[in-house]
């Protein structure tokens, strides 16, 4: 009569790639910034430079961290780097809609300046 103890308590040499799924949370808590501010317009007004900060912020920390999960996945043997190039192309995506975000307030106090400067 065989034992199975001795097949599980081998311990598990698995290793996850880390900063791939660290891409991947902080780029999709950035698109889930975009979605809460569309939802919530009044947020929006009263916050909205909060949001872009956070997007921005979360943008910068999803593209260095898919690049070295990418790096890893490879030591890996490719675990995860499908994940690692997600977090950065949104990573990538969630800079460029902030600094829209950002070219849109300037355009918007550029706009109120010149139209009060009409109606004087």
């Amino acid at each position: 009569m065989t034992s199975d103890i001795g097949q599980t308590a081998a311990p598990m040499t698995e290793q996850r790639n880390v900063p791939a799924r660290i891409s991947a949370w902080s780029a999709a808590l950035g698109v889930s910034l975009i979605v809460a501010a569309f939802a919530t317009p009044m947020m929006w007004m009263l916050y909205g430079s909060y949001y872009t900060f956070f997007m921005a912020l979360l943008g910068i920390v999803a593209i260095p961290t898919g690049h070295i999960g990418r790096f890893r996945g490879k030591r890996l043997g490719g675990r995860d780097r499908g994940l690692a190039l997600l977090g950065i192309v949104t990573g990538w995506l969630l800079i460029l809609c902030a600094l829209l975000i950002v070219l849109a307030y300037i355009g918007l106090i550029a706009g109120l300046a010149l139209l009060t400067d009409a109606v004087r």
